[in-house]
């Protein structure tokens, strides 16, 4: 029998919870098991977990706490190590600010995945409040080393509704079955947050896999504010240290020659533009992606 786990990652995420538990509680399915990693644990959240599954019961999960925050690429492989040591046959890995009312979600991507033996598959995304598109595929622009959102900010239409292909999409609800990991690997946990996944989807493709879009499936996104936003210092740092990185370690030739070469003339153009803390904060993104080694 096929067995879903379903990995979600905690950092400062208690306004979110309710609507993430109540949706996984409408689901029909019940061969999966919840694995919650905490990156910002506490004893309020221990409370509205177990008050939270208690008014809205989910079949099985574990809530699994980090003494401090390692990070979103290391926290998923904790969860995904947990799903594949319990047997389970597929990993859906998912954010916790986002809810979904298709009470078949579950089981639909699981049984598509079998059937059509597809072992990467993703549905459609919506903004949680506008209900426009956040996600109905992906690309990677490798010139830039920059990932962009098929549809992202357009009105949801038939031109999203197309079962197709995609070599790149984000994974904050992405079936994977187990075989992808055993041939390419956990998530690079180099990188901390940001282009992590980017990192894991560009090696599944480069290892030959695709990713099945679902548009009869949906995910409502609340678009996560817990690292404080794109223009944060935190976000700033990561983002530029990470692309660096990513650039180094997966792009040659042409590509990691102009895509470097382009990250230099912006960060010299937001010199000018960006406050002295944002300022520091992308230089040192910067510094420390040059420096960064390669394992």
């Amino acid at each position: 029998m096929n067995k879903l786990g379903l990995v979600t990652v905690l950092y400062n995420s208690d306004d979110v919870l309710e609507g993430f538990i109540r949706s996984l509680s409408l689901q029909t399915f019940n061969q999966y098991h919840l694995y919650i990693i905490d990156n910002s644990p506490s004893a309020k959240t221990e409370v509205l977990i177990n008050l939270l599954t208690k008014e809205y019961p989910i079949i099985a999960f574990s809530h699994i706490c980090n003494i401090k925050n390692e990070g979103i690429a290391k926290a998923n492989n904790t969860g995904i190590r947990l799903a594949l040591a319990d047997g389970c046959s597929h990993v859906l890995l998912l954010n916790n600010d986002i809810e979904f009312y298709q009470n078949n979600l579950l089981k639909d991507i699981l049984s598509a995945s079998i059937t059509a033996k597809e072992p990467i598959v993703i549905p459609k995304i919506l903004f949680f409040d506008s209900k426009k598109i956040w996600m109905a595929g992906g690309r990677l622009c490798k010139f830039n080393a920059v990932t962009y959102h098929i549809g992202e900010g357009k009105k949801d239409s038939a031109s999203f509704n197309r079962h197709t292909h995609f070599a790149m999409a984000p994974t904050c609800f992405m079936l994977i079955e187990k075989s992808v990991f055993a041939k390419v690997g956990l998530i690079d946990e180099d990188y901390f947050v940001y282009y992590d996944d980017t990192d894991f989807i560009y090696r599944a493709s480069q290892a030959g896999y695709q990713i099945l879009y679902l548009p009869t499936l949906e995910v409502h996104h609340k678009v996560s504010s817990s690292t404080g936003g794109r223009q944060s210092n935190f976000s700033l740092y990561y983002w530029n240290k990470n692309r660096i990185l990513f650039i180094k370690k997966n792009l040659s030739h042409i590509y990691r020659f102009v895509s470097l070469a382009y990250i230099i003339t912006t960060t010299l153009i937001k010199l000018f533009i960006y406050r002295t803390p944002q300022r520091k904060a992308m230089l040192k993104g910067v510094k420390d992606g040059f420096a960064s080694q390669i394992n």
